[in-house]
């Protein structure tokens, strides 16, 4: 059985200033997101799962769904703020559904093999996507999971601070933990975390997430009991987030799971602020002149 794609792209890029998940990158008008099925398609995915709001809808299906008959399976979930376990109440004020964890569970009636999970605003390569495939088809099991791992200093935004995922891992390259920092910044040639004023000095050489997981479907279980404890315990915050490092982390911690941080010599790039586009744009045209993208993907 073939791995499934799933790609969140249900975020609304407050930070960035549109629907940043179709912003044109390419010389074709072609997203990240294009490139990203372009290389899971190469490397061996059978299908993609987009995880968006129901306002986007027409939006995705009008972009992606000819454009992808024949090439892979395509189906797609919503994430909605509504989507909580029986008897839990939604806060008045709450604007925002509850994070990446619950992005996936979206998809938790659809996806019953393994697949990868990625933000849909990301850039991380076909050597990513390969490392991926050749894990999820190689054994898999409810006791395993993947990280891919990129370094911190090469996924960071010139124009403000960004989210990561900062990995531990041991002797065998399993990871040990991951704490998920929420504002980390460059200032000049440093790099740092920011936490409630205080700024803590990071090397730059540490593994992050990019949030490109890798999940055999019996996660899905265990991350909706997770997401029912964390409204119990967060549920009344209106800005609460059920992240995926935290959950993988939780688990590592029981030892329910093993999970191995693979990485890549696949660059990463993204579009976290407007700022961050013309370098984008510089990267995909590149990457076309070396020969790794043709100009017309499709």
């Amino acid at each position: 059985m073939k791995p499934t794609l799933v790609i969140l792209a249900a975020g609304m890029g407050s930070r960035y200033g549109g629907l940043k998940q179709l912003d044109e990158i390419g010389p074709n008008g072609e997203a990240i997101i294009d490139y990203s099925l372009f290389d899971a398609i190469r490397a061996g995915f059978g299908k993609v799962v987009f995880i968006i709001r129901k306002d986007f809808e027409e939006a995705f299906k009008e972009r992606f769904d000819e454009k992808l008959k024949g090439k892979i399976e395509v189906e797609y979930a919503y994430q909605e703020l509504a989507d909580v376990p029986e008897g839990f109440n939604i806060p008045k004020d709450r604007a925002k559904p509850w994070g990446t964890a619950h992005a996936i569970l979206a998809a938790r009636n659809i996806v019953k093999e393994p697949f990868a999970s990625i933000n849909a605003d990301d850039f991380y390569g076909k050597e990513a996507y390969e490392t991926a495939y050749s894990y999820l088809t190689s054994g898999i099991d409810e006791k395993n999971c993947c990280m891919i791992g990129y370094q911190l200093d090469k996924t960071l935004s010139e124009y403000g601070t960004v989210s990561r995922g900062l990995c531990n891992t041991d002797e065998k390259g399993n990871l040990v933990d991951v704490t998920e920092l929420t504002k980390i910044g460059k200032e000049g040639h440093s790099i740092f975390y920011l936490e409630e004023d205080k700024k803590t000095k990071l090397e730059g050489s540490e593994t992050v997430s990019m949030n490109f997981w890798g999940f055999h479907p019996s996660i899905m279980k265990s991350m909706w009991n997770a997401f029912e404890a964390f409204l119990k315990k967060e549920g009344s915050e209106l800005k609460s987030e059920f992240y995926i490092p935290t959950h993988v982390d939780n688990l590592i911690k029981a030892n329910s799971i093993e999970t191995k941080v693979l990485t890549t010599s696949s660059d990463w790039f993204g579009v976290t602020y407007k700022d961050d586009k013309p370098f984008v744009l510089q990267k995909i045209e590149a990457l076309i002149n070396q020969g790794k993208y043709p100009k017309e993907l499709w």
